[in-house]
């Protein structure tokens, strides 16, 4: 596991010691940076889930402003802080232990990009990605990252949220969100 591209590019990355945490793997992350072009590359971005937070750093590298990283799990928050270091972004970052639900209730200033990799199956993701479509969190323009399990459901329209494209990838399925201005925000289908 690794920094793909930009400064960072090249350097490892260490995964949290629990078995609960699933890293994204390099091809998946270089697909769904791929997916996100120049989206990818600025603004504040909020990775959520983060595991060892290798797409928030992996957006930090290529050229983010600012990331914010939530997981509860204290290993994960670990792994985050000492990838931060190893990187030297860790001026450009801050790292949250919470509850993703409770972290999103303080957001007081919106992101340009999220990225979301919560546990496959989780039953709560739609209640999730409803908030995120908030404009306190989500600016208008902004772009929202799913990674999920290839045989679980997103929705197609949550929020503000309309799901742009999705990607298979073995068992994973990422799918790419833009936050659109005028949804109705209770409308999902």
């Amino acid at each position: 596991m690794r920094v793909i591209a930009g400064e960072c590019g090249g350097l490892a990355l260490v995964a949290p010691r629990s078995s609960q945490t699933r890293p994204t793997t390099d091809k998946v992350k270089g697909a769904i940076f791929g997916m996100l072009g120049d989206r990818g590359a600025f603004g504040r971005v909020l990775d959520i889930f983060s595991g060892c937070g290798g797409l928030g750093i992996e957006a930090l590298s290529r050229g983010a402003d600012w990331c914010d990283f939530v997981d509860r799990a204290p290993d994960a928050v670990e792994a985050i802080s000492k990838n931060l270091a190893h990187t030297r972004l860790a001026s450009q970052a801050r790292v949250h232990r919470s509850e993703v639900a409770r972290f999103l209730s303080l957001v007081r200033e919106p992101y340009d990009l999220i990225l979301c990799d919560p546990p496959y199956g989780l039953e709560e993701l739609p209640g999730i990605l409803a908030r995120v479509a908030h404009p306190a969190i989500t600016r208008d323009g902004a772009t929202v990252v799913v990674e999920y399990g290839r045989r679980d459901e997103v929705p197609v329209v949550i929020g503000r949220l309309r799901r742009d494209r999705v990607r298979v990838h073995g068992d994973t399925a990422v799918a790419i969100y833009d936050v659109v201005d005028g949804l109705p925000p209770d409308r999902a289908e």
